[in-house]
């Protein structure tokens, strides 16, 4: 698995369904979590990151969510220079997830 790869909602579902262990990490602000929660996934808002990167295992799957992508990519990249090797962008964010996988979280 590639530094600084995508993983698409639909893939990422199937592999969360079958209990591989990713560590999802959503980069957006708390008021956008209250409206639309990514189940399971760990909140450090994007702005955080470099102040709290000592809470995730650089030795672990990463998958980072954010609203469509865009921030969520930065982080990833950010994450993949300090030698997180095992890092994904959920490609389209949770906006794909709600449209692909889970309709019942909100779009905003």
């Amino acid at each position: 698995m590639g530094i600084l790869g995508e993983i698409t909602a639909k893939a990422l579902k199937e592999r969360l369904d079958r209990g591989e262990r990713i560590v999802i990490v959503d980069v957006r602000e708390p008021g956008e979590v209250k409206l639309a929660p990514f189940d399971g996934a760990i909140n450090i808002p994007m702005e955080d990151i470099p102040s709290r990167v000592c809470e995730l295992d650089p030795e672990l799957e990463t998958v980072v969510v954010c609203h469509h992508g865009l921030r969520s990519a930065q982080v990833a990249a950010y994450l993949a220079h300090l030698g997180f090797e095992r890092v994904l962008n959920l490609s389209g964010g949770i906006d794909a997830w709600s449209k692909c996988v889970d309709p019942s979280v909100p779009r905003y």
